[in-house]
């Protein structure tokens, strides 16, 4: 059996998957990251069976304009799955878009998950990795991965504190030879900032817009902080007037998306500011010196470092390629196990 495993090994590509809420990206050892899509799945429903249509790029341009025979669907909802065989298809698909290989290797797969995951929602991840023809499914803590995918020294004896800001859920972390010393899971990220948008809009303009123009506005104009000038700039929105239900257009402005954010930015704050009153002393100190790193699509939302440096005093920094930090940390652990094999979790 082992010679077997062995053999398999020779002929597969272990990779590295970050299964996000908003984007999966795939990691293949020794390549670095070869494919980065929405985690979004189309599917056809007959006689009350599931067919995949989409995955991917081609299943988000369907979100929110689907007939009712046809449903577009994230699988996964703040970090974890939310609908096990709609994941198991879209694992199963990037999968074989990244093996254009025979059937006949089986790859050994990481996957990283929030660190607030329950020991259930670990099996269902791991279940779902090992169905989609994994020969050996390990998991790693998001924290974890982002660290290493940031490049910090966290195999060092000194505190190191990571923010990673994905679309479902905020990992706070501190971390110290190696492994998590204080970490915090807050099921907010870029999802509930879209929301947060939708629900502005509706309260303050009386407009309905979906996920995919929140999202826009989002990465367009959105802003942790008042802009100086009060206004800042703005931009030219398309929704569904509420009061006499006939689609209009109307400009919105910075200042106005910063006030929507305001809840979700309060959150990530909060979320910082009780892991440091957490942390030990000694460790304290260090990340006094260090400062906090951001990492995560969440992490390039406009001054969010400024508003994280107001509330907590502390240097706050944004790490180079924040979106596939996790992805590469990831990959990193898949490049040198050995020197990680304790941060790789194989048989929960």
């Amino acid at each position: 059996m082992f010679g077997l495993d062995k053999l398999l090994g020779m002929f597969s590509s272990d990779m590295a998957i970050d299964l996000g809420t908003a984007n999966t990206l795939v990691y293949v050892k020794g390549r670095g990251i070869v494919l980065s899509e929405p985690s979004v799945v189309a599917y056809h429903i007959k006689d009350g069976q599931k067919r995949v249509l989409a995955v991917g790029e081609d299943a988000k341009l369907m979100l929110g304009r689907t007939p009712g025979s046809i449903e577009a669907i994230r699988p996964m909802r703040e970090g974890v799955i939310a609908d096990f065989d709609v994941a198991e298809e879209m694992i199963k698909h990037f999968i074989r878009k990244v093996h254009k290989r025979s059937t006949f290797s089986k790859p050994k797969i990481i996957v990283c998950v929030p660190h607030g995951a329950t020991p259930v929602e670990k099996r269902a991840i791991r279940q779902s990795v090992l169905s989609a023809g994994a020969r050996k499914a390990g998991l790693i803590a998001e924290p974890i991965a982002a660290a290493i995918g940031a490049g910090m020294p966290i195999t060092d004896p000194t505190g190191n504190m990571v923010v990673d800001i994905g679309g479902g859920t905020t990992e706070v972390a501190v971390l110290s030879l190696g492994d998590i010393v204080y970490a915090r899971s807050v099921r907010v990220g870029g999802d509930r900032m879209d929301e947060a948008i939708i629900n502005y809009l509706r309260r303050q303009q009386n407009l309905l817009v979906g996920e995919s123009t929140a999202e826009r506005i989002k990465t367009s104009i959105g802003t942790a902080r008042m802009p100086d000038d009060g206004r800042g700039s703005s931009m030219m929105i398309r929704g569904r007037d509420l009061l006499n239900g006939v689609p209009k257009e109307t400009e919105i402005s910075q200042a106005q998306i910063a006030e929507a954010l305001s809840e979700p930015v309060q959150a990530i704050c909060e979320a910082v500011m009780t892991a440091l009153e957490a942390t030990p002393p000694d460790l304290a100190a260090d990340i006094v010196d260090r400062g906090v790193m951001l990492t995560g699509g969440g992490a390039l939302l406009a001054d969010l470092d400024l508003a994280l440096r107001e509330q907590t005093g502390l240097a706050v920094s944004i790490a180079d390629e924040s979106l596939n930090c996790v992805a590469l940390g990831t990959g990193k652990a898949l490049e040198y196990e050995k020197q990680l094999r304790h941060a790789i979790d194989y048989d929960s």
